[in-house]
C-alpha cells in the first residue's frame, strides 16, 4: 500500500516539502524553548512563547483561509517556507551579534507563526486534489507517519547540533526551510481560480459558519482543541528536561521525540488497517488516553517511564488527528476547503500554542507537575461533557465523503 501511495509523484514531492519544513520547525521550536528558558529562567516564558505564535495566527487565520481558496495554494506554501527561512536567520544573527534577547525570539516565534498560519490550510486544502478520495484516508495516515518522523528526528537533530550552539541550529533550521520551499513549488496541480467569488466578509467567515453548520465536525475539532488547552505538557518540557529529569538538551530532544514516536506506530497501523467502524467512539477513547497519559507523564520522576507515556501519548493524539482530518477533509467541498481548513488550523493552534501558554501560567501559580496533572484531568472532563453535548459524533459509524 505504501508504494502505491508513493507512486503518485504530486504526493511524493508534498511529502517530502512538508517533511523538511516539520524538520526546520522541529529544530527552531527546541532552539527557542531552550534558550528563552536559559535567559529568562521563568515558565511563564515557556507560556509566551506560545502565546506569541497563537497572537499570530488569531489575528490572520481568516485572510489565509482567503488566500488559500484564491490563489496557487503551492505558491502560498513557497512563500511561507522562505518567511519562516528569514526568521531563523535573524535568530542566528541576533545569537552572532550578541544582541539576542527575549523580545527578539519572541519577534520571530509571531512570525513563524504568521507563515504557518498561511502555509497550514494551503497545504492541507492541497492534499485532496492530488489523490483519489479512495487513498486519501490512507495518504492522511502515511501523511502523519511521515510528519512524525521528522518530529521524532527534527528535536534528536536539533539537540545534537546545539552542543555546538543555538546559531548552528537556527543556520540548520534555515537551510530545511531553503529545501522545504524548493520542493513545494515543484508539485503538480491543477489550480482553480474563482475570482468570480467576491471578497465578501460572508465569503471570508464561509469557513467558520459552515463548520458551526456541522454538528459532526465542530464536535470532533472543538474536542481536540480543549482536550490539548488542557492537556499541554508538552510546553513544560524544558522544565521536565532540566529540573525534574535532570537532563540537559539532548535529553530534551528525547523527550519531544517521544510523542512522535507513539504516532508513527498508530499512523503506521492505520495506513495498513483505516478505520471502518465506530470511529466516533474510537475518536473519544483516544482523547481519554490523551488524559491519561498526560497524568501519568506529569507524576512520573523516571525517563524511561516519561518516554513511555509521552509515546503513549502521542499514539491516542495520532489516532484521534486522522479521524478529525479525514472527516474535515471528505465532507467539505473544494471551494471552501481552504477557509475550512483555515479555521480548523486556528482551533489546533489554539490547542497548541494558547495550551502552552496556559501550561505556563498555571505552572508558575501552582508548580510544573499540578498543572500537568491537573490538565490531564481537564481533558478527561472534557471528554465527558463532549459525549454528552454532541450524541451525533459518539455514534459515528464510519468516515464517509460527501458528494459535493
Amino acid at each position: 500500500m505504501e508504494t502505491r501511495l508513493l507512486r503518485h509523484t504530486a504526493f511524493t514531492r508534498y511529502l517530502i516539502g512538508d517533511i523538511a519544513s516539520t524538520l526546520a520547525n522541529q529544530m527552531l521550536v527546541l532552539a527557542v524553548g531552550w534558550q528563552i528558558y536559559d535567559i529568562t529562567n521563568s515558565a511563564l516564558s515557556l507560556g509566551l512563547v506560545g502565546l506569541a505564535h497563537f497572537g499570530a495566527q488569531l489575528l490572520f487565520t481568516l485572510p489565509a483561509g482567503h488566500v488559500a481558496d484564491r490563489y496557487d495554494r503551492r505558491q502560498v506554501a513557497m512563500i511561507c517556507q522562505w518567511i519562516q527561512c528569514a526568521a531563523a536567520l535573524t535568530l542566528a544573527a541576533a545569537n552572532f551579534g550578541g544582541w539576542i534577547n527575549s523580545e527578539i525570539i519572541y519577534a520571530g516565534v509571531a512570525l513563524t507563526g504568521m507563515a504557518q498560519t498561511f502555509q497550514n490550510p494551503a497545504l492541507r486544502a492541497l492534499l485532496p486534489s492530488l489523490v483519489g478520495v479512495d487513498l486519501l484516508q490512507r495518504c492522511i495516515a502515511f501523511h502523519a507517519a511521515a510528519k512524525k518522523t521528522a518530529v521524532i528526528v527534527g528535536p534528536a537533530l536539533g539537540g545534537v547540533v546545539y552542543l555546538w550552539g543555538a546559531i548552528a541550529v537556527y543556520l540548520g533550521s534555515a537551510a530545511f526551510y531553503v529545501l522545504a520551499a524548493v520542493i513545494i513549488v515543484c508539485i503538480r496541480s491543477t489550480f482553480d481560480r474563482r475570482d468570480h467569488e467576491p471578497a465578501t466578509l460572508q465569503y471570508i467567515f464561509g469557513g467558520l459558519h459552515y463548520i458551526f453548520g456541522k454538528p459532526v465536525i465542530l464536535g470532533a475539532i472543538s474536542l481536540d482543541l480543549f482536550a490539548t488547552l488542557l492537556g499541554g505538557a508538552v510546553a513544560l518540557l524544558p522544565i521536565y528536561a532540566r529540573d525534574i529529569l535532570q537532563t540537559g538538551p539532548l535529553g530534551l530532544g528525547l523527550l519531544r521525540s517521544a510523542p512522535a514516536v507513539g504516532a508513527v506506530l498508530a499512523s503506521l497501523y492505520l495506513v495498513r488497517f483505516p478505520l471502518r467502524h465506530s470511529v466516533g467512539k474510537i475518536l473519544f477513547i483516544s482523547v481519554a488516553t490523551f488524559g491519561i497519559t498526560t497524568v501519568m507523564f506529569g507524576l512520573s520522576a523516571w525517563l524511561p517511564l516519561s518516554l513511555l507515556a509521552l509515546a503513549l501519548m502521542g499514539a491516542a493524539d495520532m489516532v484521534s488527528a486522522v479521524i478529525r482530518l479525514s472527516l474535515v477533509q471528505l465532507e467539505t467541498p473544494t471551494h471552501i476547503r481552504g477557509r475550512v481548513s483555515a479555521v480548523h488550523s486556528l482551533f489546533t493552534g489554539t490547542s497548541n500554542h494558547l495550551g502552552q501558554f496556559e501550561s505556563g501560567v498555571t505552572a508558575a501559580w501552582w508548580g510544573t507537575v499540578p498543572a500537568v496533572v491537573v490538565g490531564g484531568i481537564g481533558t478527561l472532563v472534557v471528554v465527558g461533557l463532549w459525549m454528552r453535548w454532541f450524541p451525533d459524533l459518539i455514534k459515528r459509524e464510519v468516515i464517509a465523503p460527501k458528494h459535493e
